[in-house]
């Protein structure tokens, strides 16, 4: 094989793994594409856990199925060349007495008719030392040692291209071992499946606070959410309730902000008959609904004097009185409470009990704004365009450059809700494969943005185009311009002129 269809194959390939897609996913498709265009039989990537010293299989491609077998360095092929750092080419599988096969039991006639390559995974640690975070497998139809090392060139320079990625893996296997409920093998440090909900989150400070999470779930105590409107309180506190022993007893949820003061008090610990005008009978409340499970109380902060008061000898004597009831009733309820207000402020203006305060923050946990960890704005736009996908039969690829870098750039006062609202107003706008920056709202235009309308005038429609078409194309094209010009079918002095005019700087997509 020519060394130009190596580039070929390879540019192929990177096109496929992306920027933008899950993790798991891009690393499959990187294994389907490259045993489809080097014509291998199979391909496989395995992790390296440096805390366990275990080499676990996390893809593979053309075997039946992902094996769970383990290997430790030194142990087989794949042990030793994370042992020596170094590739392994085996010209025949069934003449090399290191080759276990105790991973995916081939056949002696496969064994006798297939070669075999086995590259390290591999990137710079701080400390600039060599650091393994894998290895990949490749299996091919028997070839002269020439060819072999030749395809064995070009798999170390994948495996160096791909490590920032297998690192994201490596990172979430050691995580999967300590928190096995709560991390799905395909994403990248994505919380998921809590209650048929998803915590998805690539921040370090998200990784703290499911840390958290973890930490107060399995006890009694009970946890105060904060954070501003629409950081996702109400799915963290789905994650406790199914991350703790009362994870199949009720899971009731109030939002304290969506009733009066008059009918919050009935809703909260129930009335008897008579107790007020149009109380016609007896009625459990949700205290008494929950009780043996868990009660979630939204924005806790708009409860009136006399509620919290209530609420206060709920907490501390472990029973509730109905409106209208002269006797009380014991409950076991286990309580998550969150809110959006300064409930420090509130105690100084005399709106909220401090010795309620105190029972409740218990085990305060703080959410930050979505503009306060931007780097979980592209795995959720990812999920939210995924879920759009899926409701309105569409088929959106994904989010173009530009568009991306608006939504990672807005402040999101409204936060993940916000988020969410935008990307479903956007690919219900959207009618090709893309989301492009007219899509998006006028207020992500730019942060000056006063336009009200839906739709961009034409002439600034077709400027977005032509900005995020030739984006598209010099970061397919490596930054270079006359190759663009020429994908474009256009001159190069027509694509130096528009560069030029929309302030776009080549060099920008030049990967190194």
């Amino acid at each position: 094989m020519k060394e130009s269809d190596y580039l070929t194959i390879l540019e192929k390939i990177l096109m496929e793994l992306g920027w933008q897609g899950p993790l798991h996913k891009g690393l499959d498709n990187l294994l389907k594409t490259t045993a489809r265009e080097m014509n291998f039989k199979r391909m496989s990537l395995a992790i390296f856990d440096p805390k366990s010293q275990t080499i676990d299989y996390s893809i593979s491609h053309g075997h039946k199925k992902t094996p769970k077998y383990s290997y430790s360095p030194g142990q087989g092929i794949t042990g030793l060349v994370v042992k020596e750092k170094a590739p392994i080419i085996v010209p025949v599988m069934k003449d090399d007495p290191n080759f276990l096969n105790l991973a995916f039991d081939r056949s002696p006639e496969e064994l006798a008719a297939l070669s075999f390559i086995s590259v390290p995974v591999k990137r710079n640690s701080p400390d600039n030392e060599l650091e393994i975070l894998g290895v990949l497998n490749a299996e091919m139809d028997l070839k002269n040692i020439s060819q072999l090392e030749d395809d064995c060139r070009f798999l170390q320079i994948l495996g160096i291209i791909i490590a920032r990625q297998t690192s994201f893996l490596q990172e979430e296997m050691g995580r999967k071992k300590e928190f096995p409920e709560i991390l799905a093998p395909d994403q990248n440090i994505s919380y998921q499946d809590l209650a048929q909900n998803k915590l998805i989150a690539t921040s370090k400070i998200m990784a703290t606070i499911m840390s958290q999470i973890m930490q107060v779930a399995p006890s009694k105590a009970t946890v105060l959410l904060r954070g501003e409107s629409g950081t996702g309180k109400e799915l963290l506190a789905d994650a406790i309730r199914n991350l703790s022993p009362r994870k199949n007893k009720p899971f009731i949820k109030l939002n304290c902000a969506a009733l009066p003061s008059e009918l919050l008090e009935s809703e909260l610990f129930g009335y008897e008959r008579g107790a007020f005008t149009g109380a016609v009978g007896k009625k459990k409340g949700r205290f008494e609904s929950a009780h043996q499970g868990t009660l979630f109380l939204d924005e806790i902060g708009e409860l009136s004097q006399e509620a919290q008061a209530k609420l206060l000898r709920a907490t501390q004597e472990g029973e509730i009185q109905r409106l209208g009831s002269e006797s009380a009733t014991k409950v076991n309820v286990r309580l998550i409470c969150a809110t959006h207000q300064p409930l420090e402020k509130l105690i100084e203006q005399s709106r909220f009990r401090e010795d309620l305060y105190y029972r409740l923050n218990v085990f305060p946990i703080f959410i930050p704004g979505l503009r306060e960890r931007r780097q979980d704005i592209l795995p959720l736009v990812e999920h939210f365009l995924e879920v759009c996908n899926r409701e309105y039969e569409k088929n959106i690829k994904r989010v173009s450059t530009p568009a991306m870098d608006l939504l990672i750039q807005y402040d999101w006062p409204g936060n993940v809700r916000e988020l969410k609202n935008c990307i479903e107003r956007a690919a219900l706008m959207c009618n090709e494969d893309v989301i492009r920056t007219y899509h998006l709202p006028p207020t992500l235009q730019t942060a000056e943005s006063t336009a009200t309308d839906n739709e961009l005038p034409f002439v600034d429609t077709v400027s977005k185009f032509e900005q995020e078409l030739i984006i598209d194309t010099l970061k397919k094209t490596n930054g270079n311009m006359l190759k663009a010009a020429r994908d474009l079918r256009v001159s190069y002095r027509i694509i130096n002129y528009k560069v030029k005019k929309y302030n776009i700087n080549p060099k920008r997509y030049v990967t190194k």
